[in-house]
C-alpha cells in the first residue's frame, strides 16, 4: 500500500514538476512561440526544428501535435507543414528522458527553494517566469526521486522481479509501453516511470526498449482523441502521427534494434536508465532521419485512410481552436482574425440590408435574418473562446488587446442587430406599400453610404491598431450624428409637407435611428482601440 501512495505521489509530482515547468518557459518565450510558428513556411526541414524546439519548450510531444491538430483545424498550417512539426516532436520529446536519467535528485529540493525565492522576490514577470522553470525542473526530479524510493522496496521482491522477466517478449513490452502511455496520457510519464523502475536494477534496457516503442505508439491516442470534432484535415494530421511512430516502431523491431543497442552499450556501459534515455534519442532521431524522405507517403496515407465524403461540416468559426490555446499568443492572433471574420460577416449584412430597402426586394430583406443568425452563433463562439484565452497567461499588451477583442465582438453583434431592424423595416415597407420621395431616397443613399465606410474603417483599425483609423472613424460617426439630426429635421418637415406618406416617415426614421446607432458602435471600437495605444 505505501508503495503505491508513494509512486502515486511520486507520479504526480513528476507530471505537475513537467507541466509547470513547460508554462514558465512558455511564458519566458512569450510572442517567440508566435515568431517561431511565423518563421514555419513550406520548408519542412524547418518544421522538424519548430516542432523539436516547441515540443522542448512545452515538455510535451502530446501537447504540440494536439497543438498542430488545432492549427491545422484552423487553417494555420496545412498538412505538408504539419508532417514536418510531427516528426520535430517526437525528438523533442527525448528532451525529458533526457534530463530525467541524469542523477541530480541531491540538488533538487535547493532547487525548489531556490526558484520560490526568485519568484517571491522578482517582480518583472520575465524573472518570474525563469522562477517557475527552475521550481519546476526541481519538483520534477523530487517526483522521480520519489518514484525510485517507492520502487526500491520490489527489488527484492520475487513475483516483482518474475512478472519482469516476462518482457523478454519485445511484443509485450510494446503492448505495455502503449497500454501506459495510453492511460497517463504522457509519454514523459511512462518513461520517468519506466526510468524509476530501472533504477532498482530489476530490468534490463533489452528489456526495457520495446516498452520505449509502445510509448511512441500510446502517445498517439491524446491527438486522435483530440481530433475528434475536428475537420479531416485535422483528423489527417493526427493519423501522420500514428503511422510514424508505428513506421518507426517496426523498423526497430525488424532490422534496427540490435544495432542501435549495441551503439547504447558503446555510450553508456552500465547505468540503465541513461541507456534508456539514449535509446530513446537514438529510437526518435533516427526514424525521422529515414521517414523524412517518406513524409508524402505518410501524407497520402493519411488521406488514404481519411478520406472527403463530400459530407464535411460547416463549422460558423474559421479561425479559432481550442487546442491552439496552449499557446496564448498565437491564440490570440488567431481570436484577432476570428473577431475579424465576424466584422466582415456583419458587413455583408449591413450591405444587404441596404440593397434591400433600395431594391425593395423581400428575399434580401430574409437573407438579412440568415445572416444576423450566423452573426449571433459565430459572436458567442468567438466571445467564449476569448473568456477561455482570459484564463491562460497573457502579457498586459495581450490582455489589453483581448479586452479591445471582447468589447469589439459586443459592438459588431449590435452592429448586426440593427442590419436585422433595417431589414425589418424592408418588410413593414413591402407589406405596407410605403413609398419614398426621391429627396429621402438621396438622403438614405449617403447616409448609408457614410455609415459603412464608418464601420469598415473600424475594422481596418482593428486590424492595424492604428490611431490614424481609429480617429478617421471617429469623424465619420460626428458626421453621421450631425447628418441623423439633419436628416430628422428635414423629413420631419416633409411630412408636415405632405411630400411623403406618413407610414413612410416611421420607417424613414427608424431607418436613420439605427444608422446612427451604428456609427456609434464603430466609434466604440476605434476608442476601445486608442485606449491600449494611449496606455502603450
Amino acid at each position: 500500500m505505501d508503495i503505491a501512495i508513494n509512486l502515486i505521489g511520486g507520479l504526480g509530482l513528476f507530471l505537475f514538476g513537467m507541466s509547470y515547468m513547460g508554462d514558465g518557459l512558455q511564458k519566458a518565450a512569450g510572442s517567440k512561440m508566435k515568431d517561431i510558428l511565423a518563421a514555419l513556411t513550406k520548408n519542412r526541414l524547418m518544421g522538424v526544428l519548430v516542432g523539436t524546439l516547441v515540443t522542448g519548450v512545452i515538455q510535451s510531444s502530446s501537447a504540440t501535435t494536439v497543438m498542430v491538430v488545432g492549427f491545422v483545424n484552423a487553417g494555420l498550417m496545412n498538412l505538408n507543414q504539419a508532417v514536418g512539426i510531427i516528426m520535430g516532436a517526437n525528438i523533442g520529446t527525448t528532451v525529458t528522458a533526457f534530463l530525467v536519467s541524469l542523477n541530480i535528485t541531491k540538488i533538487a529540493t535547493f532547487m525548489v527553494g531556490v526558484g520560490v525565492l526568485i519568484y517571491l522576490v522578482a517582480k518583472k514577470k520575465k524573472v518570474k517566469s525563469i522562477a517557475e522553470v527552475i521550481i519546476g525542473f526541481g519538483i520534477l526530479f523530487v517526483g522521480m526521486n520519489l518514484m525510485g524510493n517507492a520502487m526500491e522496496p520490489l527489488e527484492t521482491n520475487p513475483q516483482f522481479t518474475g512478472w519482469m522477466t516476462k518482457f523478454d517478449n519485445p511484443y509485450l513490452g510494446i503492448l505495455v509501453g502503449f497500454v501506459m502511455t495510453a492511460i497517463l496520457q504522457s509519454s514523459s510519464a511512462t518513461t520517468g516511470l519506466l526510468i524509476a523502475v530501472a533504477a532498482t536494477g530489476v530490468i534490463t534496457f533489452e528489456q526495457a526498449y520495446p516498452i520505449v516503442f509502445g510509448q511512441n505508439i500510446g502517445t498517439c491516442v491524446t491527438a486522435l482523441l483530440s481530433s475528434i470534432g475536428a475537420n479531416k484535415t485535422a483528423k489527417r494530421a493526427a493519423v501522420i502521427h500514428l503511422l510514424f511512430n508505428v513506421c518507426g516502431t517496426l523498423l526497430f523491431i525488424f532490422f534496427l534494434r540490435k544495432p542501435v543497442q549495441w551503439m547504447v552499450y558503446e555510450i553508456v556501459p552500465s547505468y540503465v536508465p541513461q541507456q534508456i534515455a539514449a535509446g530513446h534519442i537514438f529510437f526518435n532521431i533516427i526514424n525521422v532521419i529515414i521517414l523524412f524522405p517518406f513524409a508524402n507517403f505518410l501524407v497520402k496515407a493519411s488521406e488514404f485512410i481519411v478520406r472527403k465524403d463530400g459530407k464535411e461540416e460547416e463549422h460558423v468559426t474559421k479561425y479559432i481552436d481550442e487546442r491552439i490555446l496552449v499557446t496564448p499568443s498565437i491564440a490570440l492572433t488567431q481570436a484577432a482574425k476570428e473577431v475579424l471574420h465576424l466584422g466582415k460577416l456583419a458587413y455583408e449584412q449591413i450591405d444587404t440590408s441596404v440593397r434591400a430597402f433600395l431594391e425593395n426586394n423581400e428575399e434580401l430583406a430574409y437573407k438579412v435574418f440568415e445572416i444576423e443568425r450566423k452573426v449571433n452563433e459565430l459572436s458567442k463562439a468567438a466571445l467564449e473562446y476569448l473568456i477561455k484565452l482570459d484564463k491562460v497567461s497573457l502579457t498586459n499588451y495581450e490582455k489589453d488587446k483581448l479586452v479591445v477583442l471582447m468589447n469589439a465582438i459586443n459592438d459588431i453583434e449590435r452592429v448586426g442587430d440593427h442590419a436585422d431592424n433595417i431589414g425589418e423595416l424592408v418588410l413593414y415597407k413591402i407589406e405596407n406599400k410605403a413609398n419614398f420621395s426621391e429627396q429621402a431616397v438621396d438622403e438614405l443613399k449617403v447616409m448609408f453610404k457614410d455609415t459603412m465606410d464608418a464601420y469598415q474603417v473600424s475594422l481596418d483599425a482593428l486590424k492595424s491598431i492604428e490611431v490614424e483609423d481609429c480617429n478617421k472613424v471617429i469623424e465619420i460617426d460626428d458626421k453621421i450624428d450631425d447628418m441623423f439630426k439633419s436628416l430628422r429635421k428635414n423629413h420631419i418637415e416633409r411630412l408636415n409637407n405632405y411630400v411623403c406618406e406618413p407610414s413612410a416617415g416611421v420607417i424613414f426614421l427608424d431607418i436613420i435611428g439605427n444608422l446612427e446607432r451604428m456609427g456609434d458602435h464603430s466609434s466604440n471600437i476605434a476608442e476601445s482601440i486608442l485606449e491600449v495605444i494611449n496606455k502603450q
